[in-house]
């Protein structure tokens, strides 16, 4: 029975469910109701129980006062009996208000607030806050930290949360509070409320005075975190970087800076808080000396009974207490406020690399591809690639070759679409890459690249990413292939975990670099794409292994089509053509025999590598 109750109320939202539009508005308030309004019955119930809350509590001061006027009235000889037989229905009221009505009120607000908005709203911002950053290009990490994005994508959904609750239970509270306080003691005596009034109007003053100064204060302290955060992240994870160079002192400098940063955003936010706490404790002081005084006053004129002048205390020292709360939780409430401001900066960029309306699926039967004019700068005026064009045939094996930064990398992130061309188009099978699904065209390519980071998940769950619906017999098969099954099986992790079973670490650092290497030869080889691509596949390999998996890589290029960059020319010179590339453009291509007789570029490094880069001397 409990059990199913606290089903029926965790799942009133779905946080997981799909969403086709997941980018929220940048301004503060729309990017909190671009979330709120997914889940506007658990909020709008939060705002009535509430409501509700406050009146209640309102009402158990008045209660009080009510039951001294009460006691005083009766004859105590008459005892209970005659005590219910006057004020029996009224004090039936009040215990079922105080007993059922409020209890029952109580527990569902924990309901709502604990099983429905926690688990469920906070998730729900996470999960599409996470999907949409997710899909952001290459370019948006590359100008980031990653611990800088992973904090304001899961602070900010936290923020939301804990901001908009704050509001209810805080600021809607002590509202409906004081209304409900107005109402019972204007009855008595319109000064009475004139004091409540004039109270609330100074602190509303105050509050509009310090809010915005808080609020961006506490924005620039939610930056001056995210910054610092990041910093430390990546301080931590290229440890073994700041190990090898000994340069403990520079980094503890670097990070000096951002806590210097951080230290001062957090004195400026702090100064106002201070402000604020201060000159609620002069009001408060004076409302509640004015208040006292005038129901002495009344009560010494015979217009207040004692029970009034006691129920109208309580209410003011509780009004008090609730001010001062509010005003301790502005730091809570602007340092939330703050965060999510921060978060929605990053959070609410829409995406650069979108696919267009209706894109349909690359289907490629003919794994030709073709770059037409193409030309691509990163944004500026020119360079890197100039009105490039390129044919492959479908199952031609092609080298691409040329001094570092000749664009041999950038050519491929085209391929792969993890940048739009600037102009010009590139076909695969005869279909505009630009008008396909992005998943759906990296689907059709297998790529090794030099710099091979895994992810800190097991052996099997990385090759399986290349197939997840692959069977143990066809991973078992791609590791063999790769050369990469013996070292496999003699794994085993801290937690005991062994084999394809095994962890990798963080970017795969448990491994060498030859392991991860074959790993990620073996995700493509299960892959089985028809395009392949090979980024140094086997720069990180030593002689031994890498002759062992030429011979695999040979039968994995069978009826593929391949683009493969090298710097080591001996690796690609048996391709079926090599394309030779200097500051963005084709300058020589053919046949590695035919480049070598023409004498141009290649001819020139062919004849570095080859032994004659160095300058022996006659005396050696």
């Amino acid at each position: 029975m409990i059990d199913a109750l606290f089903r029926f109320f965790e799942t009133r939202i779905r946080p997981f469910a799909p969403r086709p539009d997941l980018q929220p508005p940048r301004a503060t308030f729309a990017f909190i109701w671009f979330y709120v309004r997914q889940a506007k019955a658990p909020f709008l119930i939060m705002l009535v129980l509430g409501g509700l809350t406050a009146a209640i509590e309102a009402a158990l001061f008045w209660f009080v006062g009510r039951l001294v006027d009460i006691l005083a009235s009766v004859d105590r000889a008459a005892g209970w009996p005659g005590l219910l037989a006057s004020h029996g229905y009224e004090l039936a009221g009040m215990l079922v208000l105080i007993g059922a009505v409020r209890f029952l009120v109580t527990m569902l607000t924990a309901l709502v607030d604990q099983q429905v908005i926690t688990p469920g709203f906070y998730n729900m911002v996470r999960w599409q806050s996470y999907q949409h950053v997710a899909r952001q290009s290459l370019s948006f990490f590359q100008n980031d930290f990653a611990g800088r994005i992973v904090t304001k994508v899961w602070s900010g959904g936290q923020s939301t949360g804990d901001l908009v609750t704050s509001l209810m239970e805080s600021v809607w509270f002590v509202g409906i509070y004081a209304v409900s306080m107005l109402a019972l003691i204007g009855g008595l005596d319109w000064r009475l409320a004139v004091i409540v009034l004039v109270w609330v109007g100074i602190f509303s003053f105050l509050a509009r005075y310090f809010v915005p100064r808080i609020r961006f204060h506490s924005r620039e302290t939610a930056e001056a975190g995210s910054m610092l955060s990041g910093r430390m992240v990546d301080a931590y994870s290229n440890i073994q970087t700041l190990r090898l160079f000994g340069r403990d002192e520079v980094n503890d400098r670097y990070m000096r800076e951002g806590f210097d940063i951080f230290q001062a955003s957090t004195m400026m936010f702090t100064r106002f808080i201070t402000g604020v706490r201060a000159s609620m404790a002069l009001l408060s002081g004076v409302m509640i000396t004015s208040m006292a005084a005038l129901c002495i006053h009344l009560w010494l004129d015979g217009r207040i009974s004692s029970g009034a002048v006691a129920f109208t205390l309580a209410l003011v020292l509780r009004l008090n207490f609730l001010l001062g709360r509010l005003m301790t939780q502005f730091n809570g409430i602007m340092r939330n406020f703050g965060t999510v401001q921060n978060a929605a900066e990053l959070i609410s960029q829409p995406v650069s690399l979108t696919d267009v309306p209706d894109a349909p699926a690359l289907v490629v039967r003919q794994p030709n591809i073709r770059f037409e004019d193409v030309s691509f700068h990163y944004g500026r005026a020119s360079g890197v690639i100039d009105r490039l064009n390129l044919s492959i045939r479908a199952g031609e094996k092609v080298g691409i070759v040329g001094r570092s930064g000749a664009g041999k990398s950038t050519l491929v992130n085209l391929l792969l679409r993890f940048y739009d061309v600037e102009s010009g188009r590139i076909l695969i099978d005869g279909q505009d890459i630009a008008r396909v699904r992005q998943e759906t065209l990296r689907q059709q390519i297998g790529m090794v690249t030099q710099d091979t980071s895994l992810l800190h998940r097991s052996i099997r769950d990385n090759i399986l990413f290349g197939r997840p619906d692959a069977s143990d017999a066809q991973l078992l098969a791609a590791a063999r292939q790769a050369e990469a099954d013996s070292f496999i099986l003699a794994l085993e992790d801290q937690r005991g975990r062994k084999g394809f079973d095994a962890h990798v670490g963080e970017r795969g650092v448990k491994l060498s670099g030859g392991q991860r290497q074959r790993i990620a030869i073996a995700r493509v080889m299960l892959k089985d794409a028809p395009i392949l691509v090979l980024d140094e596949a086997t720069s990180a390999l030593d002689s031994e292994v890498e002759a062992a998996i030429q011979m695999h890589l040979d039968a994995l290029m069978k009826g593929k089509t391949v683009l493969a960059i090298a710097h080591r020319l001996s690796t690609i010179a048996a391709l079926d053509r090599l394309i030779v590339m200097d500051k963005g453009r084709i300058v020589e291509e053919g046949t590695h025999s035919k480049l070598v007789a023409s004498g141009g570029l290649y001819a020139e490094l062919w004849s570095r590598q080859s032994g004659g880069f160095l300058d022996l001397g006659s005396d050696v």
